[in-house]
C-alpha cells in the first residue's frame, strides 16, 4: 500500500479511477483502525518518534481526490459541504467511544480508541490518533495528524495543532498520561512527553523558549528538532523581562512557558481524572 500511495501522490493522473478510490478507502480504513499513523514511536530516534511520511501523503491524496459535496442532514438549519473523501467518522456503540451530544465532530480517517470521551463541542481532524481513555473536553481541537496518547485530559478550549504539511514535518505529539490545561495551545510539532502537566494558558511553539527553573536549562526547538517538554514536567505560563531598549524602559515582559517542578504525588492527586466520568 505504501508504494501505491506514494506513486499516486507523486504522479497525479489525468483522472482518478475507481481503483484509485478503492486504494484510498482501504488506506483510510487503516487510519480509522489505528493500523497506520502519521507518526510512530521509535526508540532509536532522538525524541522517541518518527514521521510516517507516506501516511501524510495518503491523507493529502484523499483531499486532492475528493470533490466538495453536500453532506447536510438539514441544509436550511445546518449546511455541511466538504470533500466526499472525508465525511464524518461513523461509530457504533461497540466501538466503546463516548460521544456526548451537543455539536462535536470527528472526521473520517482518524483513530479514536475505546474509552475516549468526547465532550461537546469538540473537533478531531483527519489523521489524528487519540489513545484509550483520553478525554477531549469542550471546545477542544485535536488537529490533523496530531498524536494523543492514553489516559490524557485535553481540557476545555485547548488547541492541539496538527501539522499535515510539509509531509516530512513532525506533527504535534502528546504522550500518555498528560494533562493539558484549559486554553492551552500546542503547535508546530511540539512533543509533550509522558506524565507532563500543562497549566491553564500555556502556549508551546517552535519559537518560544521554555525555561526550566528546576534543572537550570532553556529548552528550544532547532532547525532539525522540535520543542520537547520533558517527562513529568509541570509547565505554567510565565514571563521574562525585556532587558534593553524601550522594552526595558517601559517595564515590558514577554510571555514564556516555565517548568516550575516535576510531577510528584501531590501533583498526581490534583490532576487525576475523576473515575466517575468514565
Amino acid at each position: 500500500m505504501q508504494t501505491e500511495i506514494e506513486q499516486l501522490f507523486d504522479n497525479k493522473p489525468p483522472t482518478y479511477t475507481p481503483e484509485h478510490f478503492d486504494l484510498f478507502y482501504q488506506f483510510k480504513q487503516k487510519l480509522n483502525l489505528g493500523e497506520v499513523r502519521a507518526a510512530q514511536p521509535d526508540a532509536s530516534a532522538k525524541n522517541g518518534w518518527r514521521v510516517t511520511t507516506w501516511v501524510k501523503k495518503g491523507i493529502l491524496l484523499g483531499l486532492r481526490m475528493g470533490t466538495i459535496v453536500d453532506m447536510s442532514i438539514d441544509r436550511s438549519r445546518q449546511p455541511y459541504f466538504d470533500k466526499a473523501t472525508f465525511p464524518v467518522r461513523q461509530f457504533s456503540v461497540d466501538d466503546g467511544v463516548r460521544i456526548v451530544p451537543g455539536g462535536s465532530s470527528i472526521r473520517d480517517g482518524s483513530f479514536i480508541a475505546r474509552g475516549v470521551i468526547c465532550v461537546p463541542p469538540m473537533f478531531i481532524n483527519i489523521g489524528a490518533y487519540v489513545g484509550k481513555n483520553t478525554m477531549v473536553d469542550s471546545h477542544a481541537l485535536v488537529g490533523s495528524c496530531a498524536q494523543i496518547g492514553e489516559d490524557c485530559h485535553i481540557s476545555a478550549a485547548a488547541q492541539i495543532g496538527g501539522v499535515l504539511e510539509p509531509v516530512g514535518a513532525m506533527p504535534v505529539i502528546v504522550e500518555n498520561n498528560v494533562m493539558v490545561g484549559g486554553n492551552c495551545g500546542i503547535y508546530e510539532g511540539t512533543i509533550v512527553k509522558e506524565r507532563a502537566v500543562l497549566g491553564s494558558g500555556v502556549i508551546l511553539t517552535r519559537s518560544t523558549p521554555v525555561y526550566d527553573v528546576v534543572r537550570g536549562e532553556v529548552l528550544t526547538a532547532t532547525d532539525d528538532d522540535p520543542l520537547v517538554i520533558p517527562e513529568g514536567a509541570v509547565v505554567v505560563a510565565g514571563s521574562r523581562a525585556i532587558r534593553k531598549g524601550k522594552g526595558q524602559e517601559w517595564g515590558i515582559s514577554l510571555y514564556t512557558p516555565v517548568i516550575v517542578k516535576y510531577r510528584d504525588s501531590k501533583t498526581d492527586a490534583r490532576v487525576q481524572l475523576e473515575d466517575y466520568l468514565r
